[in-house]
């Protein structure tokens, strides 16, 4: 298997900065994402990356930019490396397939997360409280349980550490009423449209984050899209209430971690090569499911 690419420097751009898995550069007047192989869980970044991860992000997140533009625009200008005059001979099989290149826009402060299905940290909230980021839901419901219709519980964006659960009350002090539901309305049409599509290819997506930019006043879909790094997919054959489906995405990760006793703070375990493994196959398999 290819070595991970865990570190990326281009002494011809100007770095903005680093994500968890994204080194970000400005490139005449465009923004390069450039998605690394590293991997984080409970937002934390292992030592180890997942060899081709970065790839199966950047190909998932262009494959749902070009197949949703007509529900909300985008940020994506390209994803062909070697069409770029600009980027060196010498570092084009760096970026190959990893690279989008972007307008710049300014990032709203805020994820819009989608849950179509009961699960995760919103199952343990509606266990507590009976809802979810303060969204009140029936009585009764169990694990994987279906929400109709699927509900928005935005969180905030943390440059490090723990995004926070907000309420909606204050994601409109944040951005504004405008903007606040201008993008609550297109980050729910992006989910419905985009598990329309999954179910035809046997997978549920039971929730999943999206970002939005505004350039010149206008509402941009940002960062990446419905990939296994921002959403829980499911055999949607292994669906219903009270089940444990099995998840293509890094929930294979995550669980193995919570198995070691971590605490989910600085510094993480050493991932064993089976766990490196396995959760590269995930990635892989998801994508083929998903864009083939």
């Amino acid at each position: 298997m290819n070595t991970p690419v865990l570190t990326i420097d281009l002494p011809f751009g100007k770095r903005l900065g680093r994500g968890k898995v994204r080194e970000i550069y400005e490139l005449n007047g465009d923004l390069l994402l450039i998605a690394s192989d590293r991997v984080s869980a409970f937002d934390v970044v292992m030592r180890e990356g997942i060899p081709g991860k970065g790839r199966i992000l950047t190909e998932t997140s262009a494959f749902w930019f070009a197949r949703l533009r007509e529900v909300v625009p985008n940020h994506l200008l390209s994803t062909d490396v070697d069409a770029w005059s600009d980027v060196p001979a010498s570092h084009k099989q760096l970026l190959r397939g990893r690279t989008m290149r972007c307008r710049r826009c300014q990032p709203l402060p805020v994820e819009w997360v989608v849950r179509g299905f009961l699960t995760g940290s919103g199952w343990q909230d509606y266990q507590r409280t009976g809802a979810v980021s303060g969204v009140v839901l029936p009585q009764g419901l169990q694990h994987a349980s279906e929400l109709d219709p699927p509900i928005l519980t935005p969180s905030t964006k943390a440059a490090s550490g723990h995004d926070e659960p907000i309420s909606f009350a204050q994601v409109v002090e944040l951005v504004g009423a405008s903007v606040a539901h201008e993008a609550r309305a297109a980050a729910l049409a992006l989910y419905q449209r985009g598990r329309a599509h999954a179910r035809t290819r046997g997978i549920v997506i039971a929730d999943t984050k999206f970002e939005f930019g505004l350039l010149d006043g206008k509402l941009l879909l940002i960062d990446e899209c419905m990939t296994p790094d921002s959403s829980r997919f499911w055999p949607a054959d292994e669906v219903r209430p009270g089940g444990q489906p099995t998840s293509f995405d890094k929930q294979y990760l995550r669980n193995w971690l919570l198995s070691t006793g971590w605490n989910k703070t600085p510094p993480p375990p050493a991932l064993p090569a089976e766990v490196i493994d396995t959760t590269a196959a995930t990635y892989a398999r998801i994508q083929q499911l998903l864009t083939a």
